[in-house]
């Protein structure tokens, strides 16, 4: 597949790659319980590997700094993430087994979600080369470079300040959420993308159930030195909280719902991809919130990922709604 023209904006995605493992149910199990399912689904999937090509698929030239197995699992994923049109510079393999996510969807396409790290958990500083006087100059490439948690919070913050040091926007999904991070890495992020679970968990505090609720954990994390926030909200889309405006944009009705199973993934790739274009955050939050809506119609989390003209269609059905200051 051909990937976009040399002007396109430029994105790094640093992050996993998984083999998604899914199996349908008719609802979720409780803790403890066991439900049966239909059969099960293998699809190439892992946060980074999804958002990478959701900024891709966005109209970006994407750089993919990840770590897959020496088995046949990790060569199959390389081989797809190259047809697919990412660059052959940032694909590392390293010895065992490639990363694995075992993910159960119920009949509203809700999901639970298991990973067994793998090769991910090898992708750091030193097998990047950031840890020699001479680095190899693998994190110096983007406008925007983009992170979440599935591989070392070291690496994350390599990467952040190397993008801090040529002047990129540096956007940070803090998923899975472990608790609190560390503060050095928060201040790094100009956006941090958390959805509510996410970020209760980095606030200190339970879920909000009220709008004013989402807005002291968007507070409280913008206290602890993020630039802006970003909060996903499903199908209540997204709310923006940055400097100078509070506001929520809504995603375009009508769209049934497959599998929401990497919906957050692309909504953070094509968030990237248009910042790195230049466009403003309630800009680019307006185009993510439509590329994520569009991608829940299909199942698996790569499968549904929309291309750029099909997004650009949607985002005038998305709606902003400024949130009154209290």
């Amino acid at each position: 597949m051909a990937g976009p023209d040399k002007d396109a904006p430029r994105v790094l995605v640093i992050g996993s790659a998984n083999i998604d493992i899914s199996v349908s149910v008719d609802r979720l199990p409780a803790p403890g319980e066991t439900v049966l399912g239909g059969d099960s689904l293998e699809c190439w999937g892992g946060k980074g590997a999804n958002q990478a090509l959701a900024a891709l698929r966005a109209g970006a030239r994407v750089r993919f700094v990840s770590a897959t197995g020496d088995d046949p699992a990790g060569a199959a994923y390389r081989r797809r993430l190259l047809s697919e049109g990412l660059q052959r510079r940032g694909l590392l393999t390293v010895p065992g087994a490639t990363g694995t996510a075992l993910i159960i969807v119920d009949g509203a396409g809700r999901n639970q979600i298991a990973v067994s790290p793998g090769a991910n958990a090898r992708l750091t500083p030193r097998l990047m080369g950031q840890d020699k006087a001479k680095s190899n100059g693998i994190l110096e490439y983007g406008d925007a470079v983009l992170a979440q948690l599935e591989i070392p919070a070291a690496s994350v913050i390599a990467a952040f300040r190397s993008a801090k040091r040529r002047g990129a926007v540096t956007i940070l999904n803090p998923a899975p959420a472990p608790g609190p991070l560390p503060p050095k890495l928060i201040q790094l992020a100009d956006v941090i993308v958390p959805n509510e679970i996410e970020a209760a968990a980095l606030a200190g505090g339970g879920v909000p159930r009220s709008e004013a609720g989402l807005l002291r954990i968007c507070r409280a994390l913008l206290k602890k030195g993020a630039g802006s926030v970003v909060l996903t909200a499903g199908a209540r889309g997204a709310l923006l909280h940055g400097k100078g405006e509070i506001a929520w944009l809504r995603p375009p009705g009508g769209i049934r719902v497959a599998d929401t199973t990497g919906a957050g993934d692309v909504f953070s790739g094509a968030l990237a991809a248009s910042l790195a274009e230049g466009a403003t955050l309630k800009n680019a939050v307006r185009f993510a919130v439509a590329a994520s809506a569009l991608s829940v119609r299909k199942k698996g989390a790569q499968e549904g990922i929309p291309g750029r003209r099909v997004i650009r269609e949607a985002l005038r059905r998305t709606l902003w709604e400024p949130v009154m200051r209290g």
